[in-house]
């Protein structure tokens, strides 16, 4: 078991990937118990095998060294928090299957941060969330399906995919650039942003130049490369995760492409950048959906530093983990409103409470009525050192 406050690098490096799952299934990941065994239980499935195992590893990472501090000051209400983190693989029928053993567990009052539009949307149809009666917080999807229609038990601290497609349109047309192909995971992930581009071109009386897809969970994209290539789009608008969106940078640069490309909020530059090469990923537009966590600007991003320097050194911002310290941040004021003794329905009603909540420089506003947290998008660009540029 990990220590609170053992740098992270040396607690991964003691351990081989394939014991993700069976550590998490076990517990290895949660906290040390608190003296009289007063804890309350928050439950994470996170993609830490496959195709998102860089993103999920950060998004875990974001999460774990807010809970740490938190911990380190005596926990919230006098209780610690434990963050019991199990391995989805980013597969939807997995992603069911450890969702209700985590619910059926009495101790666990909340969820949090888990990946993918398609594997959320599941929840939600089989009614695992509904039965549950836990809130799921600062989920790491902007699938429109999941907000639209309400549904309460979703609470979103990150701008939906319509808002970043309609961002990213108005970019491109401003610059002059009317011929727009999307590229797209053929799931409700990708599809979700195809239809957020589609509506953002049809506002401005534009048809889409091509749309091409490839199949989740692979990088299989050349038939993607081959239709885009042959639209002779101007710009290009992928909906895809790293190794899909890297292998779709580098085959269509290299096959002569010329699009200004962009890519939704749901990559790491730094593994485009790697896996495409610098030549091929300079220039690419990225998203955003929460502010630029480099500079340590708002008061946010400050402690989010010190906290990533403490207790994960060696590890870099980013904007997945920086995400996922403010969908932390959220749940632990809604536990410290919900009292000595929260349950579900209370932590639920406390997240209800967070009206234009400040969580440093950044605010969230959730009501009764209300579970979109934010809509706060900008785009920024790789350049030519391959770091993020604003």
């Amino acid at each position: 078991m990990r220590r609170v406050g053992e740098p992270w690098k040396t607690w991964r490096a003691g351990c081989a990937a394939a014991l993700w799952g069976v550590m998490a299934a076990s517990g290895a990941w949660a906290q040390q118990p608190a003296t009289g065994g007063a804890e309350v239980v928050i439950g994470q499935v996170a993609p830490l095998s496959g195709v998102l195992a860089s993103t999920g590893e950060q998004m875990v990472l974001g999460g774990r060294i807010y809970f740490d501090a938190v911990n380190d000051q005596g926990g919230v209400n006098g209780a610690r928090i434990r963050h019991k983190v199990v391995d989805d693989g980013y597969k939807v029928d997995e992603t069911v299957r450890l969702t209700k053993e985590l619910l059926a567990r009495s101790d666990t009052v909340a969820l949090f941060g888990f990946a993918g539009t398609a594997n959320v949307a599941r929840l939600l149809d089989e009614g695992v969330l509904e039965r549950g009666g836990a809130a799921l917080v600062a989920p790491y999807t902007g699938g429109e399906p999941l907000r639209n229609p309400f549904n309460p038990w979703i609470f979103h601290v990150r701008a939906g995919y319509g808002d970043e497609t309609e961002h990213m349109v108005q970019q491109v047309t401003t610059l002059g650039l009317k011929r727009i192909a999307v590229m797209y995971q053929d799931d409700a992930f990708g599809k979700a942003g195809l239809a957020g581009v589609g509506a953002a071109l049809q506002k401005r009386n534009l048809p889409m130049a091509a749309a091409a897809s490839y199949e989740r969970n692979t990088d299989k994209v050349d038939d993607a490369v081959k239709a885009i290539k042959a639209s002779d789009a101007q710009a290009v608008i992928m909906i895809a995760i790293n190794k899909p969106a890297a292998a779709f940078i580098k085959r269509y640069r290299e096959s002569g492409g010329g699009a200004q490309l962009f890519n939704i909020s749901v990559v790491d530059p730094a593994e485009l950048v790697k896996s495409a090469g610098l030549a091929n990923a300079r220039g690419l537009g990225i998203s955003q959906v929460v502010p630029y966590p480099y500079r340590p600007d708002l008061p946010a991003v400050r402690e989010y530093h010190q906290l990533l320097k403490k207790y994960a050194p060696g590890q870099e911002p980013n904007y997945t983990s920086f995400e996922e310290f403010l969908g932390a941040k959220v749940l632990v004021e809604a536990l410290r409103r919900a009292g000595a003794a929260p349950s579900r329905a209370r932590v639920l009603r406390a997240l209800e409470s967070m009206s234009n909540y400040d969580l440093g420089g950044v605010f969230v506003n959730f009501s009764n009525a209300n579970r979109i947290g934010s809509r706060y998008v900008e785009v920024t660009v790789i350049g030519s050192s391959g770091k993020l540029l604003k």
